[in-house]
């Protein structure tokens, strides 16, 4: 299986509307759409997609947190239906944090999820610090989680 790892250009809004739409709402509240589009248009510089065959199966970024200029944040993980639990995501988390790594003066990596997927998190050392309830929408609760490198 060929798989291409790239960086997100502006013709693939689409198919990453797409893919937020198939995990919705499952994952994801209606209103992340346009929080995602927001990301899409204005912090899409370091947003990573996996394609098979011009398919795209995954995606996420990171970005720095504004707050702190020593912590960055893994952002907008979105793996399609069919190919959760086959490693993908696992190995897009593991690149952005690998690559975070390797840029000076950054001493922690958070993540902003949901109780849903907290545990996917966890596995990779990330601790949850605060968890605000209904923030992405009722039924999706914020959990931060962060990680020092």
């Amino acid at each position: 299986m060929k798989l291409t790892l790239r960086i997100y250009n502006h013709h693939d809004k689409e198919k990453i509307i797409h893919l937020i739409q198939l995990n919705t709402p499952q994952y994801f509240a209606e209103e992340e759409e346009k929080e995602l589009i927001f990301y899409l248009d204005n912090f899409s510089q370091q947003f990573y997609l996996v394609e098979k065959n011009n398919e795209i199966l995954a995606c996420g970024g990171i970005n720095t947190v504004s707050e702190n200029p020593n912590k960055m944040r893994l952002s907008w993980d979105i793996v399609h239906p069919l190919w959760q639990g086959k490693g993908l995501g696992t190995e897009l988390t593991k690149f952005r944090i690998d690559s975070i790594k390797n840029i000076p003066n950054i001493s922690a990596i958070e993540v902003r999820t949901s109780q849903l997927v907290e545990s996917y998190y966890q596995k990779f050392g990330f601790k949850t610090v605060e968890i605000i309830k209904d923030y992405w929408a009722k039924g999706f609760d914020l959990y931060r989680m962060e990680m020092f490198v």
